[in-house]
This record gives C-alpha cells, sequence and structure tokens, in this order.
C-alpha cells in the first residue's frame, strides 16, 4: 500500500512489511526482481518462503470443470507437469486442453493445457496426458506422484480418501468435503498414509491478504472489533451461472448459431462460440447415474435427471452445500485469518456462536438451496477469556451476506477497528482509512472500467483513504501459490514439518464454520460452536454424524 509519510514511519523493517510500508507495490516488485531471478523462483515463493522444485511434480487432475480449468490456468509448469486428467463430461475434457472462449472472462481465467505448456495440438497434448474417464484407473497410474481434485463437494472426501491410500499426495478444491465427519476422515487417512493434503482456501496465499494481515498485528489499525463481509452476484431466473444449459437446452440454439455462421463464415467469435456449444451438447450422451448421480423429484413437482444433478450440482443438498460452502467459506476464511492476526499464541480464531438465516425468494422452486444467507457470528478476541466475567465479552463480531440477484459492493471485506478500516475489495484491491473514532463515508469507490464496486457509507463527511493499493496488471489470488507450495511440500517431503498452509486442521476448521452455519439455517436457532468439532481426533461433530474412520 502506498502509506502516508506517518504510517510509513511506523512500520519499516522485515520484508513482510514492505509492500505496506516502504515500498509501493511497483517498487516492490522492481526492488524484488534481482532476488527472484537469481533464485529462479516467482514472487509467491519469494514471499512465502519456498523455494522453486528441482523438477515438476508429475500430477493427475480429477474433476476438469469449471473449477478445475482454473486450477490449470494458474499452473506453473516449473512445479507442476499435467499428466493425466480425468472427468466423465466431454465438454470439459474440450475445455481442459482448448480453454474456455464463451466469454472473455472465461478465456482470461481458462486457458487450457495446450496454451499453458506450449502444446501446438490436441495430439501432441495427448501424447504427454492421458485422459480418463474413471478416475480410479488414473489412481492407478504409478506414474502419477499427486492428484488435484476439483469435483462436485459430495464426492471430494471419497476421491481424496481412495488416492492417499493409492500412495498419492491431495490437493483437493475447497470446501474439504460435505461433512465435518468426512473432513476428519481425510485429516486422518492423511495422518494415517503420510500423504501431503491441502485445501484449496487460497487466501492464505494471497500477498495482498498476508499484508493485511501484517498491518493489522503491527498495530496500525489499533483493536480489531467488527468484520463485515459480503459476496453478491447479480445472478437471477434465466441468468444464473449455478444453472448452466442443459445438452437438450442447446439443440435450437446451435441451429440458429449455425445459421449466423453461414452469413458470415469468417467470424472466428461465431466460430468459437459454434465449437464450444458442439462440445456442451455431447454431454446429453453421458450415463451419469452410472458414475452415482440421481433423480430427484422435488416438492414443487420439479423432476430432476441424474444428468441434470452432474451437471448443476450446486444446487442440490446432496451433491452441494450451497452459498455457504461455495461463497461463504471464503470470506470466514478471511474473517478467522483476520481475527487470528492480533493472537499471540498462534493459533487460529474460533467462532463462538452463529445466528443465521437463509432466504428463497427469488428463483423458482427448481433448486434446494438458498437464495440469500444473512450471518452473525462472535469469534474469540485476542484477550478473549470465557473464564473471565470482563474479558469474556472480549469479541470480534463478523457479518456475512451472500445474495443472488443483485451484485452491488460485489465480494470483499471491511475490518474495522479502533485505530482505522481495512478494506479488501475482489482480492484485487486494499484501501486503508485511518482515525476511524471519527465516522467516515467512503462513498462508491471506482473500478478502471468505472463500474461501481464497494459502497461503505456510513454517517458523517467524505474521508479520504489514508492508502490505497491498486493492482497495476493482474493479481495473484493465491491458486498459483497454493499449487505451487502444494509442490514444494512433496519434492521438501517432511510430513512433520512442511506442511501446506491449508493443511487438514485449518481446512476443517474453515468447514466446520461453512457447514455449522448450514445447520443453524436449516433448524432456524442459533448455535454455540464445540471446541470438539475443530478437533480432527474428536468423534464429535454438529450433525451427529461421525467419521467412518477411528484414530
Amino acid at each position: 500500500m502506498n502509506l502516508s509519510p506517518e504510517e510509513r514511519a511506523i512500520g519499516k523493517g522485515n520484508f513482510k512489511t514492505v509492500i505496506n510500508s516502504d515500498l509501493t507495490r511497483r517498487e516492490f516488485l522492481a526492488g524484488s526482481a534481482a532476488a527472484i531471478a537469481a533464485g529462479g523462483a516467482g514472487l509467491g515463493a519469494y514471499y512465502f518462503g519456498y523455494a522453486k522444485v528441482d523438477n515438476p511434480v508429475r500430477v493427475g487432475f480429477i474433476g476438469t470443470g469449471d473449477e478445475g480449468n482454473v486450477l490449470i490456468n494458474n499452473i506453473t509448469p516449473d512445479y507442476i507437469q499435467v499428466v493425466a486428467i480425468s472427468d466423465i463430461r466431454p465438454y470439459n475434457i474440450f475445455r481442459t486442453f482448448y480453454g474456455d472462449h464463451s466469454s472473455p472472462s472465461a478465456a482470461a481465467n481458462r486457458c487450457g493445457l495446450m496454451k499453458k505448456y506450449g502444446w501446438k495440438s490436441e495430439d501432441e497434448a495427448r501424447k504427454q496426458v492421458k485422459v480418463y474417464n474413471d478416475y480410479k484407473e488414473l489412481l492407478a497410474n504409478p506414474d502419477i506422484e499427486g492428484v488435484i481434485i476439483a469435483l462436485p463437494l459430495h464426492l471430494h472426501d471419497v476421491v481424496a480418501i481412495e488416492a492417499m491410500r493409492a500412495g498419492k499426495h491431495v490437493l483437493t478444491e475447497k470446501l474439504m468435503a460435505h461433512s465435518i465427519g468426512q473432513c476428519k476422515d481425510m485429516g486422518r487417512v492423511s495422518k494415517q498414509t503420510k500423504k501431503i493434503l491441502a485445501t484449496g482456501h487460497q487466501r492464505h496465499y494471497s500477498i495482498l491478504y498476508a499484508n493485511a494481515v501484517d498491518t493489522i498485528q503491527r498495530g496500525l489499525l489499533g483493536s480489531v472489533h467488527c468484520i463485515r463481509a459480503q459476496w453478491h452476484r447479480g445472478n437471477l431466473p434465466g441468468k444464473d451461472s449455478w444453472q448452466p444449459p442443459m445438452p437438450a437446452d442447446l439443440v435450437a440454439k446451435l441451429a440458429a448459431l449455425d445459421e449466423k455462421l453461414n452469413k458470415d463464415p469468417s467470424n472466428e467469435t461465431l466460430q468459437k462460440q459454434l465449437r464450444i456449444m458442439q462440445q456442451q451438447i455431447l454431454d446429453k450422451d453421458v450415463d451419469a447415474g452410472k458414475y452415482g448421480y440421481q433423480s430427484k423429484k422435488l416438492a414443487s413437482g420439479y423432476e430432476v435427471s441424474p444428468l441434470e444433478e452432474l451437471i448443476r450440482w450446486r444446487l442440490w443438498n446432496r451433491t452441494g452445500g450451497g452459498l455457504m460452502a461455495e461463497l461463504g467459506s471464503h470470506q470466514l476464511d478471511a474473517a478467522g485469518i483476520f481475527s487470528s492476526a492480533q493472537r499471540k499464541d498462534g493459533k487460529k480464531a474460533r467462532p463462538l456462536v452463529v445466528d443465521a438465516v437463509g432466504v428463497r425468494s427469488l428463483f423458482p422452486e427448481d433448486r434446494e438451496v438458498d437464495d440469500h444467507v444473512h450471518c452473525m457470528y462472535e469469534f474469540e478476541g485476542p484477550d478473549y477469556d470465557p473464564k473471565d466475567e470482563a474479558k469474556k465479552q472480549k469479541k470480534i463480531v463478523v457479518t456475512y451476506s451472500s445474495i443472488n440477484g443483485n451484485g452491488y459492493g460485489g465480494y470483499g471485506e471491511v475490518v474495522m477497528a479502533t485505530g482505522g478500516t481495512l478494506i479488501l475489495e475482489n482480492e484485487q484491491e486494499v484501501m486503508l482509512f485511518k482515525d476511524a473514532a471519527t465516522s467516515t463515508s467512503v462513498g462508491v469507490a471506482k473500478s478502471k472500467g468505472g463500474a461501481a464496486v464497494l459502497d461503505t457509507t456510513a454517517s458523517g463527511p467524505p474521508t479520504a483513504a489514508a492508502s490505497k493499493a491498486v493492482a497495476e496488471g493482474p493479481v495473484s489470488r493465491g491458486y498459483t501459490e497454493e499449487m505451487e507450495h502444494w509442490a514444494w511440500c512433496i519434492r521438501n517431503y517432511d510430513y512433520e514439518q512442511n506442511q501446506p498452509k491449508c493443511k487438514p486442521a485449518v481446512a476443517l476448521a474453515d468447514a466446520v464454520i461453512a457447514l455449522t452455519t448450514n445447520i443453524a439455517i436449516r433448524e432456524g436457532k442459533r448455535y454455540e460452536f464445540k471446541d470438539s468439532w475443530f478437533d480432527i481426533d474428536s468423534d464429535e461433530t454438529p450433525d451427529g454424524r461421525s467419521p467412518s474412520i477411528k484414530v
């Protein structure tokens, strides 16, 4: 961050403070170039203290849909060599090689293996990458050292446990698993097999978030007492990213697109759209029931086929975890990171209680998950002591909302403390406001494109930010660094000493928060968190479903 001279004077010193004290972001990057070049590693490795690996880890991807392709987009080939993929959908396999060109945003975030590794054709790529439908065949491949799992949530524990028992190290997408008992099973198998298990809560590897933590730790904000987080999206009926079109719905659209291309055969955009739609339609032949997906009839009478449960898995309770698992887990992970920043014991702060409500007011009865969730948590503050009458009030209040139908404010976190306010927007921008004793009105911040991205209006006159850091190019959201560090842990294997930042105990804590919130919403009551739920070795869980694997 570009702090005021007074703030710069506070924070001179070690490497991890330079972004928000001594140097601007541009100066930091320029000053780091020599050290990075000498070490042969990237900025994340330089910042977080892991080195470049001697040779890339041979990895198989299990699940190459939306999130799997985002991870592929963020691979560093010097750390990871993809040697196999497994998916049951032809469309996903196509995107794995060619990338996703359905929109400019998709193309920017899902480049495909051919572009990532510089392969000229799919034939050349397939000589390097084996393709499986059945992930069990991938796990039987002795050339594979580790797997990255980006499957629907209900399969995380099943496949991760099989992979570890097959001798593979594992990185699985968030949430860790569909239930807390399953999370504990995964942690126990990791310990039993001594295989590295990481979970993809990428904020643990974001330099912007790490510097925000450093700002808190150095006392620039004073004492943190409130955190506000949100993830608001403009999804509406008929325009919902969680409800992609079914293959049968695309047949008529394909004919219309083909007609357009006949009139304009040289239009490359239409050519790409046509090819993508042709691949999407191929999914109609997938026997989803063969792979465990189920049909169901909702209370509204809406009938779900096994193929729809596969393609729209986020909409169903059996296969997904709703807004809290998909979005809220990221934000509450951040809240836990910030709440822990002032602790002296190095432990992650835990929530004490949650009040939450889920609302179904927007979408028709064609799904099971909530349209909106609104939550309030009480976290342990650094001086919290339940046995001391005065100190048991030393809490940090965290509020969270995730809504559809209105994307105002986007997503981000606001950390409020006695001496200032720290705002993180869209994992791309950080703003620091001093002297929080005076009420402020930040107003509406503008992105480079001019769109409104955040409003933190409160009573009082406008106050300028003491410091503001805006990305001067793509900012890593942590995907790259989490995979690099996972690979480094594998190449520098020491199960006790070299663990990923989001190791099983950390990932379990994030899952406990998200899944307990879902229970509180479903049962309509205030829930108190128990320490035993956060303990991998304890059989206690909030839903009563104990781990199946014994310690």
